[in-house]
């Protein structure tokens, strides 16, 4: 039998261990990237009678890409945008 356990911290309201054996890896890793599970201290796979912490391998598969935005300029973008669409207007 295969389960995680997702502990998710509170802060001074105390912790909450998440077990559901019917959550896969991927379900997990969804709602860590959705932000359902957030404040997670850590995250166990049990497998039969092993455990082992899987912690920074969910959280690298749930991070979300970082778009480097410093190289767009949103007002330029807008302005081509503006162009292109009088550029097909009807005469």
């Amino acid at each position: 039998m295969q389960y995680f356990v997702v502990m998710i911290d509170y802060g001074r309201r105390g912790r909450e261990a998440v077990v559901d054996p019917e959550l896969t890896r991927r379900d997990v890793v969804a709602r860590i990237a959705s932000g359902e599970y957030s404040n997670v201290s850590f995250i166990h796979e049990i497998v039969d009678k092993s455990v082992e912490d899987i912690t920074a391998d969910i959280m690298s598969e749930a991070a979300l890409p970082v778009l480097d935005g410093q190289d767009t300029d949103l007002q330029a973008a807008r302005f081509d945008h503006v162009r292109d669409l009088r550029k097909h207007e009807r005469v």
